[in-house]
């Protein structure tokens, strides 16, 4: 299958779309903007995915969905210098730890998640590399396409009309002074209390989108819903220093509810 070509021509959608109705096995490459992207399929099935240099490894991957602690990620980490994703899991399940299900499901919702960030992209060149596998050693998994494309094709709408709303991530944000903008009657989810937390004139949207981990199309999203709540408005940032590229003091995500429920108190008492 030789399938090369740019994004603007063959959206990744389409892709998704071809490679699933021909069952094609091999690795998708996207090199977009700032990152290169690989993705791994077998018979049409999604099996593998990572963006750039992120840490895909099982143990950052259980991590990352609360499977095993900041403390046990470390240990695990260290002694998976010198094994493959295949054999940790085993050690794992065999040391009854995690069952083969938690490992699956983790592995399925990283890829899922990885895959949703790729709908985004409408800038960069594709190339196929028939029967290429995913890198020796990691755990295969096989995802259905038909359901994320046709979530990936309404997100896409999404995101073109949230870059029509807010085409610059480098202009800040404010608060109204608008009446009924009250923020102690707001019903904010715990994403909006965390960008409102960093809501000033010096910061960028682009700043507060590093300082909360959240991607471009997360960033936008939220912004959107406090747009439309009367909330904020954008404006010209008034430059301040860079914020800090971390929000909380810990990688406990126990401990960060705790921090972010109790700024909330704190934004409410206001």
């Amino acid at each position: 299958m030789a399938l090369k070509g740019n994004l603007r021509d063959f959206t990744f959608s389409q892709l998704l779309n071809l490679i699933n109705l021909a069952a094609k096995t091999g690795t998708l490459v996207i090199e977009g903007q700032s990152d290169i992207a690989h993705i791994g399929f077998r018979e049409g099935k999604l099996s593998y995915a990572q963006v750039g240099a992120e840490d895909s490894s099982l143990a950052a991957i259980l991590q990352r969905f609360n499977k095993i602690s900041p403390s046990q990620y470390r240990i695990l980490a260290e002694r998976a210098k010198m094994m493959s994703d295949k054999e940790l899991g085993l050690l794992l399940i065999n040391a009854g730890y995690l069952s083969q299900q938690d490992i699956l499901d983790s592995l399925t919702q990283y890829i899922i998640d990885v895959v949703r960030v790729l709908f985004t992209w409408v800038e960069g060149f594709f190339r196929f590399e028939p029967d290429e596998q995913a890198p020796n050693g990691k755990i295969p998994v096989r995802i259905d396409l038909e359901n994320l494309i046709i979530e990936g094709t309404r997100q896409l709408r999404e995101w073109e009309m949230l870059q029509e709303e807010i085409p610059s991530l480098d202009m800040a944000l404010k608060f109204t002074e608008r009446p009924g903008a009250n923020i102690q009657k707001m019903n904010l989810n715990v994403e909006e209390w965390r960008v409102v937390s960093y809501v000033n004139p010096k910061n960028t949207m682009r700043q507060i989108s590093q300082a909360t981990h959240m991607n471009d199309l997360e960033i936008r999203r939220v912004v959107y819903s406090l747009l439309q709540a009367g909330l904020v408005e954008i404006v010209r940032p008034g430059g301040a220093p860079l914020l800090s590229s971390r929000m909380f003091p810990t990688e406990n995500p126990d401990e960060q509810k705790s921090l972010v429920n109790k700024l909330i108190d704190r934004i409410r008492n206001i």
